[in-house]
């Protein structure tokens, strides 16, 4: 990760914990996760601390803001173009890798510029399939 001028993101070890723990991280976790998991070696920190980082580290294009939970914002640290298969029940979130290509008619792209699309699948992942089978 780019992380800008020192001015930007003062590497604490607080937010150098922040980071460690985005680092590869599949989980797209809300800033309450990421605040439950530094918790156990900072229980002093607040949780304005990891929303303040995350702040800084979404302007640092070094993270994405998902808006995909009505519940909580996620937070994914693969800048990438990719797409996402959530399930329904248990709201875990999925990388999908493969490109989909969507024309729009030009009737329908009212002038716009296309410059990029998301796709979100939506579904019932195998864990919840299972819980409902036993």
């Amino acid at each position: 990760m780019s992380l800008g001028s020192n001015d930007e993101l003062k590497l604490t070890p607080q937010r150098l914990a922040i980071l460690k723990y985005l680092d590869n991280n599949k989980e797209h976790p809300s800033a309450a996760d990421i605040h439950k998991a530094m918790s156990r070696n900072f229980p002093t920190m607040s949780l304005a601390t990891v929303y303040n980082t995350l702040k800084v580290l979404k302007r640092l294009k070094n993270i994405q803001e998902l808006s995909i939970d009505s519940d909580k914002r996620r937070f994914d640290p693969d800048t990438g173009d990719h797409n996402h298969l959530i399930c329904i029940k248990c709201k875990k979130i999925v990388d999908v890798k493969h490109e989909f290509r969507l024309d729009i008619p030009d009737a329908e792209k009212q002038e716009f510029e296309i410059i990029g699309n998301h796709v979100d699948f939506y579904g019932v992942c195998p864990e919840c399939r299972n819980r409902k089978k036993t």
